[in-house]
């Protein structure tokens, strides 16, 4: 019963709360639907933390995406052990990357009184959320080796299995509890991303291409 929920329930309410939750954002809350970026209040750490951050993990999410989406083209891409051997390195190395910057940008939010002073409960509980996140991930990957094949035969047909409205939780029920955790903690946070300064990654300002050109000019009086 509890895999049910788990692995065959919670997708769906953590997936249906982003959406609904989301387009109320979008449509009635338009202002918050933004990173509310706090680079004028500090800029030096935010940028030791925010480049090995935003750019490996990027990465790490395209692999589990591709993996999801082509399995099979996946599995012939791995199928001789050097490719499969320089994934798994590099996929440790960006994941551990991302892992240091996201470090800093947690500190940097609890050190600075300013930044600290603009950050809600929702954004700790997420940075929270992405800590323990990649900390699984590391973990899997340094514990339970190959992740990139066996991935093929357990986490990308139950996720297609959710696709298809028919969710197939054994996939997941017979794996070591850290790849459960992971699998959880990733809709936990999708349930808790439409909630969160996280929404304004889906927003593409198309606005911009449109809008007339913007001249800024700075005024500062001469002193004589």
């Amino acid at each position: 019963m509890t895999d049910q929920i788990l692995f065959g329930i919670f997708p769906y309410v953590a997936v249906a709360l982003a959406v609904a939750v989301g387009l109320y954002r979008y449509l009635f809350d338009r202002y918050s639907w933004s990173s509310q970026s706090s680079q004028f209040l500090e800029s030096r750490t935010l940028y030791w933390g925010s480049v090995p951050w935003h750019y490996p993990i990027l990465i790490v999410l395209l692999a589990h995406f591709l993996a999801f989406l082509f399995p099979s083209g996946w599995g012939e891409l791995l199928g001789r052990p050097v490719r499969l051997y320089m994934l798994e390195v590099t996929g440790f190395a960006l994941a551990a990357c991302a892992f240091v910057g996201l470090l800093v940008l947690i500190f940097r939010r609890a050190g600075n009184d300013r930044v600290a002073s603009v950050t809600r409960g929702v954004d700790w509980l997420v940075l929270l959320v992405l800590l323990l996140q990649m900390a699984t991930g590391l973990y899997i990957a340094l514990t339970l080796r190959w992740g990139s094949m066996w991935y093929l035969d357990t986490a990308a047909p139950w996720l297609w299995s959710l696709v298809k409205f028919d969710p197939q939780v054994q996939y997941l029920a017979v794996l070591p509890l850290s790849v459960k955790i992971h699998a959880v903690n990733a809709f936990v946070l999708i349930a808790l991303f439409p909630f969160s300064r996280l929404a304004h990654v889906i927003s593409i300002p198309l606005g911009y291409l449109g809008r007339p050109l913007q001249v800024v000019v700075w005024f500062r009086r001469r002193v004589q």
